[in-house]
C-alpha cells in the first residue's frame, strides 16, 4: 500500500509509483516457474484382477453379528417409539373430534333456533289463515278416557254410527 510520502516524495513533487519487486522471470516466459517442476512422477499400472481375496471366517461372522445387532437395535427403537407415535396420532384425532363436536353443537343450536322460529304461535296463526284452518266447535271434540288408546276409540266410534 502506498503512502503519500512515497507518491509525492519529500518536497511534494509527484512521482510515478514504482512496481513492487516480484520473483525473477525467465527470459522466454512471462510467468514464473512452477514449484517442483523438475520432479518426474512415473505411474505404473497395477492389475489386481487375478488376485483373489483370502476368506476370513471371523470377518464374515463379525459382519453378520453387526447386521443382527443393527436390526435388533432398530426393532427396539421402533418398539420404544411406537406408543409415542400412537399417542400423537390419537391427540390429533381427539382435537379433530372436539372440533367436529363444536361444529355439530353450533349446527344444532342453529337448527333449534330455526325450529323455534318455524313453530312459533305467530307463524302457526299465519299458516292457519293461509290454509283456511278453523278452530273446531266444542261438540266435535272427543276426550279419551284414561287408559284407552286412539285405535280403541276409533273402533268404538265407527261401530256406533
Amino acid at each position: 500500500m502506498a503512502t503519500l510520502v512515497n507518491i509525492f516524495g519529500r518536497f511534494g513533487q509527484a512521482q510515478a509509483p514504482q512496481p513492487a519487486a516480484g520473483p525473477a522471470l525467465d527470459g522466454n516466459t512471462r510467468i514464473r516457474p512452477f514449484a517442483n517442476e523438475d520432479i518426474y512422477f512415473f505411474v505404473k499400472r497395477i492389475d489386481n484382477s487375478s488376485v483373489i481375496r483370502a476368506a476370513d471366517p471371523a470377518a464374515e461372522r463379525a459382519s453378520w453379528r453387526m447386521v443382527g445387532t443393527a436390526a435388533a437395535a432398530a426393532a427396539f427403537l421402533i418398539a420404544v417409539l411406537i406408543p409415542k407415535a400412537y399417542g400423537v396420532l390419537d391427540g390429533y384425532k381427539i382435537q379433530a373430534l372436539r372440533q367436529e363436536q363444536r361444529n355439530l353443537v353450533g349446527e344444532r343450536a342453529a337448527l333449534e333456533l330455526e325450529e323455534a322460529h318455524l313453530m312459533s304461535p305467530e307463524r302457526m296463526a299465519v299458516l292457519a289463515k293461509e290454509q283456511k284452518f278453523v278452530d273446531p266447535s266444542g261438540d266435535s271434540i272427543v276426550y279419551l278416557p284414561n287408559g284407552q288408546r286412539d285405535s280403541e276409540v276409533a273402533v268404538v266410534s265407527e261401530q256406533s254410527k
